[in-house]
């Protein structure tokens, strides 16, 4: 997996994000950190382009953002690389523009090649979005 990039200026200076997903760079920009205990929180701003119709965040944005929350967590246990075999999520209330959208989580099982996952993803502090992820250990292409 690729390395994370630190963040040196602005209002996320000192957390990390990946650059080399596309698809969730454009969705996000998410970040996180990791604190000394291990601990791993995940966050980004809920901007105008995160919303449904209905000017609540989007469904899809928060399932983006817990699969990035899910190799955030899982970080140290990966190894090289992996890839999501299941993500599951309950929405439990919505989000707004403007909220802060923090995720946690821990590692409930590693095994061989597959790794446990679950979480929650909070918006300004109010549970939004549980989630639990099952991802597997893939070999680095040759």
């Amino acid at each position: 997996m690729a390395e994370p990039v630190m963040i040196d200026h602005g209002p996320w200076a000192g957390w990390r994000t990946w650059t080399h997903d596309a698809f969730e760079t454009g969705s996000g920009p998410f970040y996180f950190q990791k604190s000394d205990d291990g601990t791993v929180r995940c966050a980004f701003r809920l901007e105008k382009k995160h919303l449904n119709g209905g000017g609540a965040a989007h469904g899809g944005c928060l399932m983006t953002f817990a699969d990035f929350a899910v190799f955030a967590i899982a970080d140290d246990v990966i190894g090289s690389r992996a890839v999501t075999v299941n993500l599951s999520g309950d929405f439990l209330g919505p989000a707004y523009e403007g909220e802060l959208m923090e995720a946690t989580g821990e590692v409930t099982r590693a095994g061989g090649r597959i790794i446990y996952v679950r979480g929650l993803i909070t918006a300004d502090g109010k549970p939004c979005l549980s989630f639990t992820s099952v991802i597997t250990r893939i070999k680095p292409k040759t």
